[in-house]
């Protein structure tokens, strides 16, 4: 493993309605789940949310083959004049393909964008397209455990209240849709 740094000139991405930074963030996201697992995370499988699933079965639909960066939230997204990058990945993993565009549609809602329209501002994403909505449904389900769990066993984190309420508001959405 290496460590590799490079000083870029660019902001935090905002992920407010008609932000000029969606276009850039979804074609990084588009572009790190098209890259080939490498051999070095075969064994990392995403764990993260297996103890939020009802169970071992639901964790199970978190398994896959696609390089996960697991932490999508604005200030890992820079954008700059013609370019963007994807920094902070620090927990690299294999996992399900819709993990990273799940982690971006609960940041969109808390940003302020309806469930409709988040999930359809990722639908090109192939690691969305792709994926059994079953698999999504039950990952939106362990997030909002997981953002319940964390905000109440840290209450002055206001950020954790609002990720729990994004996570309310995506399951409520995912659970009135028919398939």
């Amino acid at each position: 493993m290496a460590l590799g740094f490079e000083q870029v000139e660019g902001r935090p991405s905002r992920f407010e309605p008609d932000s000029p930074d969606l276009a850039a963030v979804l074609d990084l996201l588009g572009r790190i789940g098209e890259i080939a697992l490498p051999s070095l995370v075969e064994d990392w499988h995403e764990t993260r949310w297996d103890a939020f699933a009802a169970d071992e079965a639901e964790a199970q639909l978190f398994r896959g083959d696609s390089l996960i960066h697991g932490d999508v939230a604005p200030g890992n997204f820079l954008v700059g004049t013609g370019h963007s990058w994807a920094v902070d990945w620090a927990w690299p993993t294999r996992g399900a393909g819709f993990i990273d565009p799940s982690l971006l549609i609960l940041q969109l809602i808390a940003a302020g964008h309806t469930p409709a329209s988040a999930e359809n501002l990722v639908s090109p994403c192939p690691g969305w397209s792709r994926s059994d909505p079953r698999g999504i449904d039950a990952f939106a389900r362990a997030n909002l455990r997981m953002f319940r769990h964390w905000a109440q066993r840290y209450p002055e984190q206001t950020w954790l209240r609002a990720m729990e309420t994004a996570a309310k508001v995506w399951v409520d959405h995912r659970s009135a849709q028919m398939y």
